[in-house]
């Protein structure tokens, strides 16, 4: 890891932030092809479709976009109670915790997928995601999401223009940074479309991997800082 990255907190690295986009990227895509083209993360996607189904003939299939957007809520809002209860947390042990959960979950789908209705499915990937991004919000210092790319794309182009007209060499920095979660994240969901045609509802465990990954990382870095 470079110097820049070591005076972050190990879950705001762009090495940890790029595995958190490419397992959301292919969450979302997982959940959009598996479970009835619900979004597990990307709640402001079906908002839309929401508003576009609700006076539609398909008016009746509306609950699986109120119940992932209800679940997402009640996933953020269980993970802030944990954080609330562990407001000085300054070691990676929180971060793990959380990657356990959604580790969890996701491996509850991919066993259960063919069994559960599309909604139920969804909506438990809607509580990973949002477990998620409530927990890391952050890319070496910089608010960041790793599910959500409206905003990422906002921050790139923001920094290009300060990069072009401003010469700042640290925002050609910041832009890189973003390309690279927005590269992850476009990964992440090509990877699902490219897999879900032969591993079906099992595609769900390659997002799964990439957390392993972060885990690892965390882990690794943990046993580094206290030897």
């Amino acid at each position: 890891m470079s110097t820049t990255e070591n005076k972050v907190p190990i879950h705001e690295t762009l090495l940890v932030g790029a595995l958190l986009a490419v397992s959301a990227g292919g969450l979302d895509a997982y959940s959009y092809l598996i479970h009835g083209k619900v979004f597990a993360g990307l709640q402001t996607g079906n908002l839309i479709l929401l508003g576009i189904h609700s006076f539609s003939a398909d008016g009746p299939g509306i609950s699986r976009y109120i119940i992932s957007i209800s679940a997402f809520m009640l996933g953020t809002i269980l993970v802030r109670l944990f954080q609330q209860h562990h407001p000085n947390q300054h070691t990676p042990r929180q971060q793990l915790f959380i990657l356990g959960w959604e580790l969890f979950f996701i491996f509850l789908v991919s066993i259960f997928s063919s069994r559960l209705a599309d909604h139920w499915s969804s909506a438990v990937l809607s509580m990973v995601a949002a477990a998620q991004l409530q927990e890391f919000r952050k890319l070496k210092g910089d608010p960041f999401t790793s599910l959500m790319m409206t905003g990422n794309f906002r921050t790139l182009a923001a920094n290009v223009a300060d990069g072009l007209f401003l010469k700042d060499r640290q925002a050609w920095g910041k832009a890189v940074d973003i390309g690279v979660i927005l590269v992850s994240f476009f990964v992440g969901a090509a990877l699902t479309g490219i897999l879900t045609p032969h591993l079906q509802d099992l595609t769900i465990l390659v997002s799964g991997g990439w957390l392993v990954l972060a885990m690892l990382v965390l882990v690794i870095y943990s046993k580094r800082t206290n030897s």
